[in-house]
């Protein structure tokens, strides 16, 4: 393998927790007058940070926010995540096949990582490599979380491998230096190899990609 260090996002790429996310602020966002498809929310959410989205959210609803939509938000989903949570199909048999350093770069608070890494029966595979945006106070697209990430692993950028599920974190890895994979569909793929990222459609895929045997 030509890298010494993976660097996994967490949301989509290690558990499938945007789905669980978009369907709550769905919900959330009917209560309070606006309806939109979950597709659309889905798009919104994937990637972004949560200023970004209750940025988008307040724009759109009739009236004004409510003042506790986000704690509210935050209570239910992690709810959710305990009993609905699941991890993405075939990470756990790629990761116990990985040998070098791996870690976790998320935009989700600490708590939100550990929590779904837990739940999905993940967090033993990246000890301390747990790394949140919200420790440094910048988000994707911005780089700062995978140089954070790196450096505190002891790695350059050009020896790491980062896998992304959105167009912010394919960005922002990029930004960084770093050697980007993602984990695309049919609406994303060609925006991925656009930003210059290697395009996979399943861990299997990969971690042929990557030569793990």
């Amino acid at each position: 393998m030509k890298f010494k260090c993976i660097i996994f996002d967490c949301d989509g790429v290690l558990v499938d927790s945007e789905t669980i996310s978009a369907k709550i602020f769905q919900e959330m966002a009917a209560e309070s007058g606006f309806k939109l498809d979950f597709e659309s929310v889905l798009e919104q959410i994937t990637g972004t940070s949560m200023t970004d989205n209750l940025k988008f959210f307040s724009e759109n609803i009739d009236g004004e926010l409510p003042e506790d939509f986000e704690s509210e938000f935050r209570k239910r989903s992690y709810e959710a995540f305990k009993t609905d949570l699941k991890p993405i199909k075939g990470i756990h048999d790629l990761l116990e096949k990985i040998s070098i350093p791996v870690g976790v770069a998320s935009s989700g608070p600490v708590e939100k990582i550990k929590l779904n890494l837990t739940t999905t029966n993940l967090i033993d595979y990246f000890g301390n490599n747990i790394f949140s945006c919200y420790e440094i106070g910048s988000w994707k697209p911005e780089p700062e979380i995978y140089l954070l990430a790196a450096k505190k692993m002891g790695f350059k950028p050009g020896e790491c491998a980062v896998i992304e599920d959105s167009l912010a974190g394919v960005q922002s890895a990029k930004a960084g230096g770093f050697n980007v994979f993602g984990f695309a569909n049919d609406k994303n793929e060609t925006a991925f190899k656009e930003l210059g990222a290697t395009v996979f459609f399943s861990m299997d895929e990969l971690g042929s990609l990557l030569k793990i045997d």
